[in-house]
């Protein structure tokens, strides 16, 4: 099987090449890339295309690697024993699976999503090699081995926020989700808002790109932000006038709150056009 993009997803070759490749090599695919760019939905496009389940792991701060594997809930266990309950001589009733043992006993090959690995501390990505690597896991609590039926396809998304370890990143297939240019944006516009006025489009995209390229600026709006901001220049019908629009007074576009999320870039962005209009 190879993945080739969906009707809602669009990706390009190098993408479709990166996911196919991590599947023949059996290895994890590290995606990374700027926040909105579609590194989390590629989990999803994938298992959809490919007719797998998915099995979503969100990492948060808090997130220890045992916690992909099972938890053993010895409170329960505590309460219930208090409780006179029978079923506490039996502690498999208190094992509660994680993503990683629900993929390995899923009887059909799964995609596992391990959403934003680097918001963990360091020591989580190395806590989990051996499990990636061997595809098993043992259970001490009930001495159970827990093995792979079928290989999961892991995908694996970082923000950068912090550095991977070298043992981790050998294991995996790495690609880079670059910013989409203006003409893939149009495509990726396309699959969501197919009934888009061509001016506004035009219109839309670049002020969308000319805030981006504003230097200095804290948060660059991504392209969830770009469908967010179309959304409701569709839903307040503005017009693509209203977008190039030469008014002092309206320097910053309308609705702009979709894509200038903090007070800095807001300033610095009137006052660089601001400045331009005046050297005009």
């Amino acid at each position: 099987m190879k993945f080739t993009g969906t009707e809602t997803y669009v990706a390009s070759e190098d993408l479709m090449m990166a996911v196919n490749a991590a599947v023949t090599l059996e290895r994890p695919l590290l995606i990374k890339g700027e926040p909105g760019t579609g590194k989390t939905m590629l989990a999803v496009e994938v298992a959809q295309a490919l007719g797998m389940p998915l099995i979503q792991w969100h990492i948060k701060s808090t997130s220890k690697a045992q916690q992909g594997l099972y938890e053993y809930d010895a409170v329960s266990r505590l309460r219930d024993s208090q409780l006179g309950d029978e079923k506490v001589q039996d502690i498999a009733n208190y094992i509660v699976r994680g993503p990683l043992w629900e993929a390995f006993e899923s009887d059909k090959q799964a995609v596992v999503l391990i959403d934003e690995i680097d918001k963990a501390d360091i020591e989580f990505p190395n806590d989990l090699l051996r499990e990636l690597d061997r595809m098993e896991f043992f259970v001490y609590e009930t001495r159970q081995l827990i093995s792979a039926k079928n290989r999961p396809i892991i995908i694996i998304t970082s923000n950068n926020e912090k550095e991977l370890p070298d043992a981790f990143l050998r294991r995996c297939f790495f690609h880079y989700i670059r910013f989409p240019d203006s003409d893939t944006m149009k495509k990726i516009v396309d699959v969501h808002f197919p009934d888009v006025k061509k001016m506004l489009l035009r219109e839309s995209l670049e002020a969308f790109f000319e805030i981006r390229d504003v230097p200095g600026l804290k948060k660059k709006p991504s392209t969830s932000e770009l469908l967010d901001w179309l959304k409701l220049l569709m839903a307040e019908d503005i017009s693509a006038e209203a977008l190039r629009s030469q008014d002092k007074r309206k320097i910053i576009p309308p609705l702009a709150g979709a894509l200038l999320k903090n007070e800095q870039d807001v300033h610095l962005f009137e006052r660089l056009v601001f400045m331009s209009r005046r050297a005009r």
